[in-house]
């Protein structure tokens, strides 16, 4: 009757690792005789002969047989955790402030999708450490596979949306090295099949294709279809109030009323605003001209106005008051009205007979982007010398106050695909208020194309709105005696 040895070494698998069997039980793998002889020495046999064919018996090679190339395989395995915990840190960096600061529902999500993807790396790095080691679980090549194929779809997406500006940006130190990385990371899993040890691949292989799409899903719901479905309204009244005469000058008295009302779904900043009040004078025929005649004069460039009637032609517009409702940045929640009263002060002589006020406002949403506020409020004389970094002497800036701040996506894959931008706001009581979003901030030479300034401007949500009022001046002051000079 033949005695089978107690302890059995397996011939190496693919990777170099021998199983070794002690009596009836498993007891592990080992990278080479020092290995099996600490492992021996842990069950108490430390003196056993590994020569001795009595005491162990050796299956495909004897032991000078012992194919690992440890330096390689360690190496493979550093750079295998090394990329899925960069991976895992760059989604958490990306998916944290969405998850936890979006107005959105839907950007919290895909903010959360990101962040969650951060700790399934995290537990496919830890897994990568087992598959690279002596594979105690089955499933450890499965879920190394998972995490690179997240780190793959992750960091394409990051690419893809690079190439849309191709502009520098800290990130794409990390997210292209990751990319380069994943590809090689997923070519080397797929030689070694390492969904193997999966019990069902196919149901792994179809979770992961639903778990992309809906992540997919997510992110077009909050970066193109909600943004559509969710517009903003305001509501701007500019009124003219009853006019009373001055009793200590020659002037009168006439109150304008202005009101803005969001009565939208989301908060927004406000970019700037402006008011300007006009009074028309005209001259007046009986006999009266053609609509054309006082049309074609209406259009000369010192002409601001385009309007015609019969009895009346040759309009002049003076501006008598221009000015702000509200400070660059400020907010107004949904629901929110802001009112302010202004008293305009007009001679009794000035002769005009129509009162005119344009009224707009340029606001930016919210739920689209995030304003530095503190420093947008910062208000900058493009005439003053002293701030040298402001001081302006081309016609677009000239003699204007300057806002500017630094502005940032709501969708955080935008802040790190994108260089940095800056909103910038100027106004001046003689030209339409100016307003631009772009990587500009008066330290480097503008970049940006017009036509790239409008795609950041539609990005981010600036809009505007305007109302005017006109009324006529003998109808407010209907109610003030008659006025005799002195």
């Amino acid at each position: 009757m033949s005695i089978r040895p107690w302890v059995v070494v397996e011939a190496p698998d693919g990777r170099g690792l021998r199983r070794v069997t002690v009596g009836s039980d498993a007891a592990g793998g080992v990278w080479s005789l020092r290995e099996l002889r600490k492992l021996l020495a842990r069950r108490g046999h430390p003196d056993v002969d590994v020569d001795d064919p009595a005491c162990v018996y050796w299956r495909g090679g004897g032991s000078d047989t012992w194919p690992d190339r440890a330096w390689r395989r360690r190496t493979v395995g550093v750079l295998m955790v090394a990329g899925l915990l960069a991976s895992a840190a760059l989604n958490g960096k990306i998916g944290w402030p969405d998850a936890f600061n979006a107005l959105t529902f839907a950007q919290r999500i895909t903010g959360a999708l990101f962040v969650l993807s951060g700790f399934i790396l995290v537990a496919a790095a830890t897994a990568a450490l087992d598959h690279w080691g002596k594979r105690h679980s089955r499933m450890s090549g499965a879920i190394t596979l998972l995490g690179v194929l997240i780190a793959l779809a992750t960091d394409s997406l990051l690419v893809l949306m690079w190439l849309d500006e191709r502009e520098y940006t800290p990130y794409m130190l990390v997210f292209m090295p990751l990319w380069c990385w994943s590809v090689w990371a997923l070519c080397l899993l797929l030689r070694e099949k390492a969904w193997q040890g999966l019990p069902q691949p196919r149901k792994f292989a179809a979770g992961v294709v639903v778990s992309g799409l809906f992540t997919a899903l997510s992110l077009a719901y909050s970066t193109l279809y909600e943004p559509t479905v969710a517009p903003m309204r305001f509501a701007l009244k500019a009124e003219f109030g009853r006019v009373r005469a001055d009793s200590r000058h020659p002037f009168l008295q006439v109150p304008l009323k202005l009101s803005v009302k969001n009565t939208g779904s989301f908060p927004v900043y406000v970019i700037v605003d402006d008011f300007t009040v006009y009074g028309r004078t005209a001259r007046y025929s009986e006999q009266g001209t053609s609509l054309a005649e006082t049309w074609e004069q209406s259009l000369t460039p010192d002409k601001g106005k385009e309007d015609a009637e019969t009895y009346v032609d040759r309009f002049e517009y003076a501006t008598v008051s221009s000015g702000r409702l509200h400070v660059p940045g400020d907010p107004i929640e949904s629901g929110q009205e802001d009112t302010q009263e202004h008293v305009l002060q007009i001679p009794r002589t000035v002769g005009y007979d129509l009162l005119r006020v344009d009224f707009q406002l340029t606001f930016m949403r919210k739920d689209r982007g995030r304003i530095d506020v503190r420093r947008f409020r910062t208000k900058h004389l493009s005439w003053n010398e002293r701030d040298s970094r402001f001081f302006c002497l081309v016609k677009w800036c000239a003699e204007r106050t300057l806002y500017l701040g630094r502005v940032r996506h709501n969708n955080n894959l935008v802040n790190v695909t994108h260089g940095p931008r800056y909103v910038l706001a100027g106004w001046d009581p003689e030209r339409p208020p100016l307003y631009s979003i772009s990587s500009y901030h008066f330290e480097t030479p503008p970049l940006h194309t017009p036509s790239k300034e409008e795609r950041e401007v539609e990005r981010f949500g600036i809009s505007a709105v305007e109302t005017s009022t006109e009324i006529s001046l003998a109808e407010l002051t209907s109610s003030l005696p008659a006025h005799r000079p002195s």
